[in-house]
C-alpha cells in the first residue's frame, strides 16, 4: 500500500471559506430517535475540531443501517447530527437530503468553521452503486475531501471512491491515519510474540485474513463457534455444536500449515455446554474431547480460559477478532470476559476488530487498555488478508 495523503498534505491552514466534504462512519445503533452508542462519533472528532478549527465549512456524509436504497425513517442519521452537536459543542445543520436544494442550501448557509451532516447516503440506490451521476451530484458540494470512515473503505461506493475521484484535494483524515498504521504494522514487524485471537461464529469470512496472518504468527488462538470446526478436523464428535462440515478439510488443513510453519496453535481443552440456548436444562463444562450427545459447545471453559491466558502473558503484539462463545447471551459470555480481561493485562500492543469484540471489552471494562479499537470489523479483517481497500487507493500518492 502506497503513503495516504493527510490532512497535513492538505495544509489546513489553506482551507478557510472552503467547503470540505468529510465521509464520516455514523453507521451507529439507534433505538427510539436516540444514538445508544456514539463510539464512531467521537471518533471522528479530531478530523471534525481540527478542520473546525482551520475556518472550514464542514459538509459530513455516512450511511447507517441497510435502508435498500430509498429514505426509511427508523435510518434517518438526523440523531447522529443531534449527538455530534452536543460532543462538539456547537451547532450541528442537518439536511433533510444528500442532493438536492436541501443539500444545497445547508451547504451554503455553513459559516467559517461550521458543520452541517447530510441525509443517509443510502437513502439513494447511487450510492452502493457508485453511480457516476450520484458522485457528481455530491462532489458539487465541495472543493476538497476527506474521508474518516475506515468502516467503509473495503466499499467501492459513490462517496468512498466517486466523489475523491472528482476533488483533487483529497486526504484520509486522523482515524484513518490511526486505523491504517495500527492495522498495517500487523503485516510489517510487529513486536514478537505475535499472537492472533480469533473467534466468532465462522470460519468462512476470515479464510483470507488467517491464511495471510498465518505465516507471520507465532501463536493462534481459536474460540467461539469457529473453534468447533477445528475440534471436528482433529476427529473430535461436537454433537450439536455449530460446525461448518464444508470447512472442516480447511481447519485440518490449516492446523496442518501451522504445524509446518511453527506457529503454536490453543483450541479450547474445555467448553461450556447446553441444550437449549433459549431455554437451558443443562450446563455444563466437559472435556472439548467429550461433548455429550444433545448439547451444544456455546462457550470456552476454565482451564481454556487459562491457558489462552497463559499464551498472552509474554506476547510482544495482540489481535484479536470474535467473540469467544455466544456472548450475547449470559452467562455464556463469561469465556469471552476472561479473555478480554487476559488481553488487557498482556503488556503487548493491542488490536481489536469486530463489533462483538469491542462489545466485549467494554463490558469487562478494560476498553481503555488497548491500544487500538478498530471501528471496521469488515474492513479491518480486509486489511489483513492483503486485499486492497477500495477507500485507502482512492487516497493514495501517485508519485
Amino acid at each position: 500500500m502506497n503513503e495516504l495523503y493527510t490532512l497535513d498534505d492538505l495544509d489546513l491552514g489553506s482551507l478557510r471559506g472552503q467547503r470540505v466534504f468529510v465521509r464520516v462512519d455514523f453507521n451507529v445503533p439507534l433505538e427510539g430517535g436516540q444514538v445508544t452508542d456514539d463510539t464512531r462519533i467521537r471518533e471522528a472528532l479530531p478530523t471534525l475540531r481540527d478542520l473546525c478549527a482551520a475556518g472550514a465549512r464542514v459538509i459530513l456524509a455516512s450511511h447507517c443501517g441497510r435502508p435498500k436504497g430509498e429514505p426509511d425513517p427508523q435510518y434517518s442519521l438526523r440523531p447522529a447530527a443531534e449527538r455530534l452537536a452536543a460532543l462538539l459543542g456547537q451547532p450541528v445543520a442537518f439536511a433533510e437530503d444528500c442532493l438536492g436544494e436541501a443539500a444545497r442550501t445547508m451547504t451554503l448557509q455553513l459559516p467559517e468553521g461550521g458543520i452541517g451532516l447530510l441525509e443517509n447516503l443510502r437513502f439513494h440506490p447511487g450510492e452502493k452503486a457508485n453511480d457516476p451521476a450520484f458522485a457528481a451530484a455530491l462532489a458539487s458540494l465541495a472543493q476538497a475531501y476527506v474521508d474518516d470512515a475506515f468502516g467503509a473503505a473495503h466499499r467501492a461506493h459513490a462517496s468512498v471512491v466517486g466523489v475523491p475521484a472528482l476533488l483533487p484535494r483529497k486526504a484520509a483524515g486522523r482515524l484513518m491515519v490511526r486505523e491504517v498504521t495500527a492495522l498495517g504494522g500487523l503485516l510489517g514487524e510487529p513486536a514478537r510474540p505475535f499472537v492472533a485471537i480469533l473467534g466468532g461464529a465462522k470460519i468462512s469470512g476470515k479464510i483470507d485474513t488467517l491464511e495471510n496472518l498465518l505465516p507471520r504468527l507465532d501463536r493462534l488462538i481459536v474460540g467461539g463457534g469457529m473453534a468447533n470446526t477445528f475440534l471436528a478436523a482433529q476427529g473430535y464428535a461436537t454433537a450439536r455444536s455449530l460446525v461448518e462440515e464444508d470447512r472442516i478439510a480447511l481447519a485440518g488443513e490449516i492446523l496442518k500449515r501451522a504445524a509446518a510453519s511453527a506457529t503454536e496453535v490453543f483450541l479450547p481443552s474445555d467448553v461450556v455446554v447446553t441444550d437449549d440456548l433459549g431455554h437451558p436444562t443443562r450446563t455444563e463444562t466437559v472435556a472439548a474431547a467429550a461433548i455429550p450427545a444433545g448439547t451444544m459447545a456455546v462457550d470456552i471453559g476454565p482451564a481454556s480460559r487459562a491457558a489462552f491466558a497463559a499464551a498472552l502473558v509474554d506476547a510482544g503484539t495482540i489481535f484479536w477478532n470474535g467473540p469467544q462463545g455466544v456472548f450475547e447471551k449470559p452467562p455464556f459470555d463469561a469465556g469471552t470476559v476472561a479473555v478480554a480481561q487476559a488481553v488487557a493485562a498482556s503488556p503487548a500492543f493491542k488490536v481489536l476488530g469486530g463489533g462483538e469484540t469491542v462489545a466485549a471489552v467494554h463490558k469487562a471494562g478494560v476498553a481503555e487498555r488497548i491500544d487500538h479499537i478498530s471501528t471496521g470489523g469488515g474492513a479491518s479483517l480486509e486489511l489483513l488478508a492483503g486485499r486492497e481497500l477500495p477507500g485507502l487507493t482512492a487516497l493514495e500518492k501517485t508519485s
